[in-house]
């Protein structure tokens, strides 16, 4: 099924015609006529979307949604609220108490089933990040961001001067706290490329009817501004531009009509909550993509660490098989390091690992790869590099590590630290298991031979 809807209305007929029409879209369906009729069909078969008629015989329906989107464990729940008399001031209140959307009875059918999409296709994507954020936080993996919010940018392109003007204006009449700017469709899509706006309203006809529906497909195909809030504003308000805006990607279609306050108030209160929206978006995305950073990473170098170096060897391996281009691989260890923790503390092997770290970094090219492995152990691995070529960027390694004593913290002194380092060289078709080994049994003869030097070995005779 396409999702599950709870049907809320006191009128037996009104709840089966909406079942009728919501399940020849194959969604399912569940039912309720008293507000606590509602609360107890949420806990029980955990809706995807609630229709709420706006009167019920125990409790008003704006009241109701109120304390829905109150709750922490609903708060996520899309409501809309549907009514047979409906006021300006019913939208409004409606909005203020967290419904995504106000309907007018009877509901247009291709609009709901439109709107419907949309909302459920955004609770899918707010699903997905809580996940991600969930899993974060058991792994331990991010810390908690700051809910700190920014004033948002939102930019108007409308269809002339002087429409945007008016439109600007009323939006930041009722938008105080945020910056409200007009910018030309050109200027738009030419800030993609540095900092797009938080949101954008746009006319759909602006030179040409629909121009504005293609303007919003080309900024959701940019990276920059694909997770910016779009709201459609139809030059006029019929189904079919409504459906279409909401069905190519619109977070909203927006009322404005600068003639009448209620709408540029309702067009205000729609942009605020979906700026709270993407808010809370963005902090899950830099939560989860925090946390998939400090999987990869070590936390004392910054280096990556040893889950991502094996992943990588593996694709690495396989571009070399496809190219025909070997890959060098060297491992890496400190020579004598457990001394400098007893004669200096951990804290200055701390310091010195650190600085081995950027000394390594300087040896190397960006799209080398370089990973502590555990410990004072290190791995490198070279696209397209020769065994030669592998062993001259092993013996500048060696002399940069040696070549300046390491500045211990609380101006403890020098310390002089050596690497040894052993390399091999696979085409792609050696299991990375045998590679690893190849390059550890080089690094352990180096490490036999003096310490301080270059070994290589083949896969064929590492043993």
């Amino acid at each position: 099924m396409a999702g599950k809807i709870l049907i809320v209305d006191d009128v037996a007929t009104n709840r089966i015609m909406l079942k009728v029409k919501l399940s020849a879209a194959r969604y399912d369906t569940v039912q309720a006529w008293t507000g606590a009729e509602v609360l107890r069909q949420i806990a029980q078969e955990a809706p995807d979307l609630l229709l709420l008629d706006m009167h019920l015989p125990d409790i008003d329906g704006i009241a109701l949604c109120r304390q829905i989107k109150a709750h922490p464990s609903t708060a996520t729940l899309p409501v809309i609220v549907l009514s047979a008399t409906p006021a300006p001031e019913d939208r409004l209140a409606a909005l203020r108490a967290g419904a995504d959307d106000f309907m007018a009875k009877p509901v247009d059918e291709s609009i709901l089933m439109a709107r419907l999409r949309s909302l459920l296709r955004a609770r899918e994507t707010e699903q997905d990040l809580r996940v991600g954020e969930a899993a974060c936080r058991d792994w331990g993996l991010a810390e908690p961001s700051s809910h700190f919010a920014p004033a948002a940018r939102v930019a108007v392109i409308a269809p002339d001067r002087d429409t945007a003007s008016r439109w600007t204006d009323a939006l930041a009449r009722d938008l105080p706290n945020d910056r409200v700017e007009s910018l030309s469709a050109s200027d738009a899509l030419g800030q993609t490329a540095t900092q797009a706006p938080d949101a954008y309203v746009i006319a759909t006809d602006r030179t040409q009817p629909g121009d504005g529906l293609r303007l919003m497909s080309e900024l959701r195909s940019r990276a920059q501004s694909r997770n910016s809030v779009i709201c459609i504003a139809p030059a006029r308000s019929d189904s079919d531009t409504v459906v279409m805006a909401l069905d190519m990607g619109a977070d909203d279609v927006l009322p404005i009509d600068v003639t009448q306050p209620s709408q540029t108030q309702e067009a205000a209160l729609r942009l605020s909550m979906q700026l709270e929206r993407k808010r809370t978006r963005d902090r899950k995305r830099s939560f989860v993509a925090d946390g998939l950073r400090l999987a990869m990473t070590d936390p004392l170098t910054g280096l990556h660490n040893r889950r991502y170096a094996l992943q990588r060897l593996g694709s690495l391996a396989d571009q070399a098989r496809t190219s025909g281009q070997g890959f060098a691989l060297m491992a890496l260890d400190l020579d004598r390091f457990k001394e400098v923790n007893d004669t200096f503390g951990h804290a200055a092997g701390d310091t010195v690992l650190t600085d081995v770290a950027q000394r390594l970094r300087n040896c190397l090219r960006e799209q080398d790869l370089l990973a502590r492995f555990g410990g004072e152990e290190f791995l490198i691995a070279l696209p397209e590099t020769s065994l030669p070529q592998a062993e001259a960027i092993a013996s500048a390694i060696c002399r940069a590590i040696e070549a300046t004593p390491f500045a211990l913290p609380a101006d403890a002194g020098n310390v002089a630290v050596t690497i040894s380092v052993g390399v091999t060289t696979s085409d792609g078709t050696d299991p990375v298991s045998a590679v690893l080994d190849a390059a550890d049994q080089a690094l352990m003869r180096s490490k036999r031979e003096g310490r301080n030097r270059v070994t290589t070995a083949s896969c064929d005779n590492a043993a």
